[in-house]
C-alpha cells in the first residue's frame, strides 16, 4: 500500500501566492491551517466530457472520492507552472496539452487551507492514470456529474470548483 510522504516540504504562502516559509506535508495536514499552494487541472475532451480521477483509499485527504483530473501540491522551490506540468505527467501521463489558468482561490476544510491554482484544458489524447498515484479515472458527461453532485461521490474541492466555473446561474452546465 502506498502512503503520502509526511516529510515532503511545501511552501507556506499568503493569499497572493508569495512564499513566506516552508512546512512539511504532515504539518500542513495536521490542522495547522498553514496556507499552502496546490494546482488543479480540469481536463475536458472535445466532446465536453470531463476527466475525473479516483482518489486511492490510502490518501490522507478525501480517500476513495472522485476528484479533479489532476491535483497536487506545489513543492517548496517550485512554481505553479512547474508543479502543474510535473503533476499532470506523473498522475495522468499527459504532456502535450496547453493549460489555461482560470483562477486562484483559498479552499479551507477541517484540517487544511490551500491556495488553489485552477487550470483547464481541452485534450483528446490518451490519458493513462498512474496506478501508484490513482485508483483510475474516466471521462464523465456533464449529466453524469450533475446527477451526482451533493451525493458524497466527489471531493468537496471538485464540487466547489465545478459549481463555480462550469455551472451557470440556473445550475446547468455552461
Amino acid at each position: 500500500m502506498n502512503k503520502d510522504n509526511h516529510k515532503e516540504l511545501f511552501p507556506i504562502v499568503d493569499a497572493a501566492g508569495n512564499v513566506l516559509g516552508s512546512i512539511s506535508r504532515g504539518e500542513a495536514h495536521n490542522g495547522s491551517k498553514a496556507l499552502h499552494p496546490v494546482v488543479h487541472l480540469h481536463l475536458f475532451n472535445s466532446k465536453g466530457e470531463l476527466f475525473l480521477q479516483k482518489r486511492p483509499e490510502w490518501k490522507d485527504i478525501q480517500p476513495g472520492k472522485w476528484d479533479t483530473a489532476c491535483g497536487g501540491h506545489i513543492d517548496y522551490g517550485e512554481t505553479p507552472e512547474e508543479a502543474l506540468l510535473r503533476e499532470v505527467r506523473e498522475e495522468l501521463g499527459v504532456t502535450a496539452y496547453v493549460p489555461k489558468r482560470i483562477d486562484m482561490y483559498v479552499h479551507e476544510n477541517d484540517i487544511e487551507r490551500e491556495l488553489v491554482y485552477v487550470h483547464t484544458t481541452v485534450y483528446d489524447g490518451d490519458v493513462c492514470p498512474d496506478k501508484g498515484e490513482l485508483d483510475g479515472g474516466r471521462f464523465w458527461t456533464k449529466e453524469d456529474i450533475e446527477s451526482n453532485l451533493g451525493h458524497d461521490v466527489f471531493t468537496p474541492n471538485f464540487e466547489e470548483e465545478y459549481r463555480r466555473y462550469f455551472l451557470d446561474k440556473q445550475g446547468t452546465s455552461v
